[in-house]
């Protein structure tokens, strides 16, 4: 039998999820008009240049530029359209824009690090932006986070949102992470690698990344909680 695809709530070797997790029986909430309905998604609500993260300044964003494309599907290998997928992450340096990011690595003017698109009737989205970099992240001696994109998915409720980790194939750093490891079946964990593709790699432009997404079943998409 293999083990649960989705990381437990306490993993120790992450040494901030001790803080992080229940340490009480959860506590039942019926579901109001409010999670069952909305957000009421819709083209208009997506911007023209919200997916191609490259293109969101007056510069060009320092870094090589990659597309990353798949599919979200249920666990019946069925296309799931229409949701929102945002996706979030570091610059090529390996910095976010944010505050409490102010590790002394440059911050790039042309790089916000964020992008949302809609997936379509195939239930494919896809991103053009920078292949992030690796980052020091204090959890321990010598702690570096391998290079990766974080995703979420939100649903045709409030309360559908999922979120995991993208990483990419052959990364020396993921031997050490104690965030991907805390998936403890190996192969769930190879499911969160992307697929390096040639066939889609754009000619004198950029290389391109494939990342399908699985809600559930034996296939699922390890998700950063166990619900």
């Amino acid at each position: 039998m293999p083990a649960d695809p989705h990381p437990p709530l306490d993993s120790p070797e992450y040494r901030s999820s001790a803080l992080r997790h229940p340490k009480a029986p959860l506590v039942y909430l019926p579901l109001t008009v409010t999670e069952r309905t909305g957000p009421q998604l819709g083209a208009e609500r997506v911007g023209p240049l919200d997916h191609d993260l490259t293109r969101q300044h007056r510069g060009e964003p320092v870094g090589e530029r990659i597309t990353v494309s798949g599919r979200l599907l249920d666990a019946g290998g069925r296309p799931i359209r229409d949701s929102l997928v945002e996706i979030w992450q570091a610059n090529a340096a390996g910095r976010y824009r944010h505050r409490r990011d102010t590790w002394p690595a440059p911050l790039d003017p042309n790089f916000s690090g964020g992008g949302r698109c809609l997936t379509d009737a195939e239930g494919r989205y896809a991103f053009t932006t920078i292949k992030p970099g690796p980052y020091p992240w204090g959890n321990h001696p010598n702690a570096w986070r391998p290079a990766h994109i974080h995703f979420s998915l939100l649903g045709h409720a409030f309360a559908q949102r999922l979120v995991t980790q993208m990483y990419f194939p052959g990364d020396p750093l993921l031997a050490y992470d104690p965030i991907y490891n805390a998936v403890r079946d190996p192969a769930a964990r190879e499911r969160m690698h992307a697929r390096f593709s040639i066939e889609r790699s754009q000619e004198s432009w950029a290389l391109a990344y494939e990342f399908d997404i699985v809600l559930r079943g034996a296939d699922a998409t390890p998700m950063e909680e166990e619900h």
